[in-house]
This record gives structure tokens, sequence and C-alpha cells, in this order.
């Protein structure tokens, strides 16, 4: 029996929408509720007989089809995508499915032999990216996320347990203090903006000379100093990131703590305008025994509905990486 990730989506939406009204919460606030609600086992009260219908069938669905952990995500994502739409709050953004395969698959080459390892984002949101990536991989994966929006955290956590994932998360400022041992890699689609901390901002190289310091910024800085040694790090960054104010600075820290291994611009067609435009940057952290590449790997992505020109991306990305470990 084939999962429908559309059905499955069309009862939570349902799920979602009927406690929307009846508790007055905003759509992805109720989303957390009715991801509990699948996953306890108490009776619960609904105001009416299709809410109950919606969780007796999200049950059937989850629990007796069993389907993929990815499958689950997806339909988790559909609700996050609805619940999202119009949002002012920039942090309430989803990483598309085809960056997040992308990444997944970029990581999976760099980590190839690797049977198991630590993964971070810190600034795991409602844990999208992440989960995606994990369940992209062939390792066995232990996944820890940082995320300060309370509802966003939540959303994580519940979509972490209905996929049976091991990932802790840590609800918090990504940038003070975290109580996380060094990770094999990062992933993450950094915020971008300015960071009003001032006073935490002091602490990083990366803080600005003057008024406040660029979160991308300080992202970058966190994630490498929670990276081990020649672990690698995979961001979505925006494409001014090396042209606008303060990027000399970034460029000079860059050069001392890492290695920069591929720049690949996503497509325009993904984005309302050339100015939110966003590209994959790929680095490893130096250690003692890392080199540069040989030559940084850039590439302009196609649009990924264009299947022979993404086939032909991953051909010159398998040479790349043929390349380099003939070095």
């Amino acid at each position: 029996m084939t999962f429908e990730v559309d059905k499955a989506f069309k009862y939570l939406d349902q799920l979602t929408m009927s406690i929307e009204k009846t508790e007055e919460e905003t759509y992805l606030d109720s989303l957390v509720f009715a991801l509990r609600a699948i996953q306890t086992e108490e009776a619960l009260a609904f105001p009416d007989a299709e809410t109950e219908e919606s969780v007796v069938k999200l049950k059937e669905l989850f629990y007796q089809e069993k389907p993929d952990k990815e499958s689950i995500r997806k339909v988790i994502q559909l609700a996050l995508i609805k619940g999202m739409k119009g949002s002012t709050q920039q942090q309430h953004v989803v990483t598309p499915d085809s960056v997040a395969m992308f990444i997944g698959y970029f990581l999976q080459k760099l980590l190839n032999d690797t049977k198991q390892f630590r993964l971070f984002d810190p600034a795991s949101g409602a844990g999208n990216l992440l989960t995606a990536v994990i369940n992209q991989v062939s390792a066995e994966v232990e996944g820890y996320g940082s995320e300060i929006d309370p509802t966003l955290i939540q959303l994580a956590v519940e979509s972490a347990n209905l996929q049976q994932l091991s990932i802790e998360f840590f609800h918090q400022d990504a940038l003070m203090p975290l109580l996380l041992d060094p990770a094999d890699a990062v992933v993450a689609d950094l915020p971008v903006g300015y960071y009003p901390n001032d006073e935490q901002a002091a602490h990083f190289d990366l803080q600005a000379e003057e008024g406040h310091s660029y979160a991308h910024h300080l992202f970058i800085e966190q994630s490498l100093r929670y990276t081990k040694e020649a672990g690698y790090l995979v961001f979505v960054i925006p494409n001014f990131l090396f042209t606008s104010e303060q990027s000399e600075q970034l460029q000079v820290f860059l050069r001392k703590q890492a290695h920069i291994l591929a720049m690949l611009q996503l497509p325009l067609s993904m984005f309302s305008s050339e100015q939110h435009a966003k590209s994959i940057l790929v680095l490893q952290k130096q250690g003692t025994d890392t080199q540069a590449p040989k030559q940084t790997l850039m590439a302009q992505l196609p649009s990924f509905k264009d299947v022979n020109a993404t086939h032909n991306i991953l051909r010159k990305i398998d040479g790349w990486f043929q390349t380099e470990a003939e070095k």
C-alpha cells in the first residue's frame, strides 16, 4: 500500500484548522497540538465528529501504513509551508526541498565512508532542513538543533518524534554559549540581518566595528566553534555575503579558520527577486592534516526541474570530488 502524502496532509490540515478555530491560536501553534494529538494514546475531547475522524485517520495512516520518515516529513512540511505563507517573521520560512536534498547529497559525498556522525543546525527552525538531511544520508546520525522561537522549536520536537529521529534541541539564542560538544558537520539556512545583542556580539571576532553585527556572519563563526577540526559546514547564504559591508572582515576570518570547498549559486527562478537570491557555501574547518582544495568548486545550479542540466551539474561535482580525492 502506497502512503499518500497529500491525503495525510488533508487530514492534518483539517485537524490543525479545527484547533485553530476552537482554541483561537495561530495555524503554526495549532499544528503543534495536532502533531501531539496524533502521537498521544490518551482519549482527547474534540469539538466535532469531523475533527475526531481526522485524528483517527491520521493515526491509521501514520501507524498502520508505516510510512518512511521522509514521507512523514513531507506531510509536516506541507503544513509548515501553509502556516508560514505570508508570515512577516523572517525565520518563518521553509528551506525548499530541492535545496535540502542537494545539501544532503553534498554532505553524503563529503562523509562518504563515515558510518556515524554528529550533525548540528544552529538555526534549526521547525527542523525541516535538519530532518531532510538526516533522512537522506546513509550514515547513522546524531542530530542537534538550536532555535529561539518557542513555536518553531516545539514543531521541530514533534516532527522529530513522529519521524522517530534522534535529535536534541536547544531552546535558546544560538549565538550564546551552547552545551554541545563539537559536531562532525553543520548545516544551516543562515538567518540574514542584524544581531541586536551588541554585548554578546563583542565575544565574536566578526563583531562589527561600529553598530550592530551581521547575524549571518556571527552564525558562521559560532558554527565553526562547534565543529570538530576538519569537519564540514554547508550553509545556505545570501548571494551578497562576500560583497556587502563587513565582508572583507569575513573573508580574512575564513582564510584563517576554514577552507572554502564550494560555492554553488541557486537558480534565480527560486527567488522573488535577485536581491533575495541565495547560494550554497561549503566549508571545511581547518585542522592539522587539512589543506585547501586544488580548485574551489564554483557553479551556477540549473533549475532542479531541468533533469538533464541537473544530471550534468552532478557529473561536474562528481568529477571535482574525484580530482580532490586523487590530490
